[in-house]
C-alpha cells in the first residue's frame, strides 16, 4: 500500500470513530510511522485531506451499491444489502460512516467537502428511491410507498440509527431502530 493510501485509510479510521477534528497529523505520523513533514507533501492542509477522504468515500460508496444492484435482483433484497452495510460500518459500536461523521462536523468544512457530502447523500438517496421504484413493481417490500419518500425516510433512518449506536457503542440501538423496515421486505432472510 502506498503512503497516500496507508494516511486516507488511517484518517478515516480515525474520522469514523474519534471525529474528523478529534485527530492530528500527529497522530497520523504516529499512526504510519512518517514525518509530519510527509504528511504535508500529500495533504498541505487539513481541509486536502478531507476532501480527498470524503471524495474516494463517495467513489467506493457508490461501487458498492452497484455491485449490490448486480448481485441483488429484488427490492428487497437491495435493501436488506444496504441495511447490512450500514450496520457493519459499525464495527460493533465503535464507528460511524465516513458521511455520517462529517455530518455531524460540517462546521470545520469548507465549501467543497460539503458539496462532496451532499453529494454522497444524492448519490445514495437516488440509488434508494430507483430502489424503492423496484418495490413498487417486485412487491418485496411491504406497503411500498412514495419512492423518494422513501428514499429519504430510509437514509434519515440508518445515519440516525447509526448515531443512537454509536452513542451507546453497541449494535442493538440500530437493529432496534431499523427492525420495522426490515420486517417490510418479504424474500430471503
Amino acid at each position: 500500500m502506498n503512503t497516500r493510501n496507508a494516511l486516507l485509510n488511517a484518517a478515516e479510521h480515525a474520522a469514523r470513530s474519534r471525529g474528523f477534528d478529534a485527530f492530528s497529523y500527529a497522530d497520523l505520523s504516529r499512526e504510519v510511522g512518517i514525518r509530519k513533514a510527509s504528511i504535508h507533501h500529500h495533504f498541505p492542509a487539513k481541509a486536502d485531506l478531507a476532501l480527498a477522504l470524503i471524495r474516494r468515500y463517495r467513489v467506493n460508496f457508490a461501487h458498492l451499491l452497484a455491485s449490490i444492484r448486480t448481485e441483488n435482483d429484488t427490492a428487497g433484497d437491495r435493501l436488506r444489502a444496504f441495511l447490512t452495510t450500514y450496520r457493519e460500518a459499525l464495527s460493533g459500536g465503535d464507528t460511524v460512516c465516513l458521511c455520517v461523521a462529517f455530518s455531524t462536523g460540517r462546521d470545520s468544512f469548507k465549501d467543497t467537502v460539503l458539496d462532496e457530502l451532499n453529494g454522497f447523500h444524492r448519490d445514495c438517496i437516488a440509488w434508494l428511491e430507483e430502489t424503492f421504484s423496484r418495490a413498487l413493481q417486485d412487491n418485496t417490500v411491504k406497503n411500498a410507498g412514495v419512492p423518494d419518500v422513501e428514499a429519504k425516510a430510509c437514509m434519515a433512518l440508518v445515519e440516525g440509527a447509526q448515531l443512537l449506536a454509536r452513542a451507546a457503542n453497541d449494535t442493538h440501538p440500530f437493529d432496534d431502530a431499523t427492525a420495522a423496515l426490515k420486517n417490510r421486505l418479504t424474500g430471503q432472510d
